[in-house]
């Protein structure tokens, strides 16, 4: 267990060890209840409409290909996170590298490889996540709902917000629907639309009498 963390910790493989390190706080502050699974996730819709209007819609096809834009980022870049450690761990033990640039070249091809392994890995939850989009859509649609503020937002920065319907208790990504709005955490809202575009629900102040 020891050398194990030696590995880890060494230079070659910090890269490696620091992503996996990142993905696990980020699972730690989500199973805490600080975080939603989707708060990093990609507006890749808008993405690649303007990257396709910038000519390079290979992207659209690329993102396509390794579900992004079907699955929720991290949940992508967990599956990148582990092989791709495990790789480097082994691959510098077994060449007995102690380099970190050569550790940084090796880090490529790794990359590249654990991509395939996260696009095989994932691929089993396309459905699962589709599913789930389509039932929160049919049956615990929260525009009209009073909600509570989690994380402060602005028009132009999101936020989380917590909403029940009926027995179902959701955290939504927001936006203030104006642009002059800030809300705070703790402020009361009402959820009035739902942004395709940046994937995220347009709320303004409301107080509860």
């Amino acid at each position: 267990m020891t050398e194990l963390l030696q590995a880890a910790l060494s230079r070659p493989n910090l890269p490696a060890t620091g992503l996996l390190i990142f993905v696990l706080l980020y699972w730690l502050t989500v199973i805490v209840g600080l975080l939603d699974f989707k708060t990093l996730d990609l507006d890749l819709d808008h993405d690649l409409d303007t990257e396709a209007h910038l000519g390079v819609a290979w992207l659209n096809h690329a993102l396509a290909f390794f579900n992004l834009g079907r699955i929720p980022l991290m949940v992508f870049l967990s599956f990148v996170a582990l092989p791709l450690w495990v790789g480097s761990i082994l691959t510098n033990y077994y060449t007995g590298n102690q380099s970190g640039l050569l550790g940084l070249a090796f880090l490529g091809p790794l990359f590249i490889g654990s991509l395939l392994v996260a696009k095989v890995l994932t691929t089993p939850f396309v459905r699962l996540f589709a599913s789930l989009e389509k039932d929160h859509a049919d049956h615990t649609n929260p525009v009209g709902k009073i909600c509570t503020v989690l994380l402060p937002t602005t028009r132009e920065r999101l936020g989380q917000a917590a909403v029940r319907t009926g027995e179902v208790a959701l955290t939504l990504n927001v936006r203030a629907a104006s642009a002059a709005t800030e809300l705070r955490k703790g402020d009361t809202a009402l959820v009035i639309d739902y942004d395709a575009t940046g994937r995220c629900y347009l709320i303004e102040p409301y107080e509860v009498a």
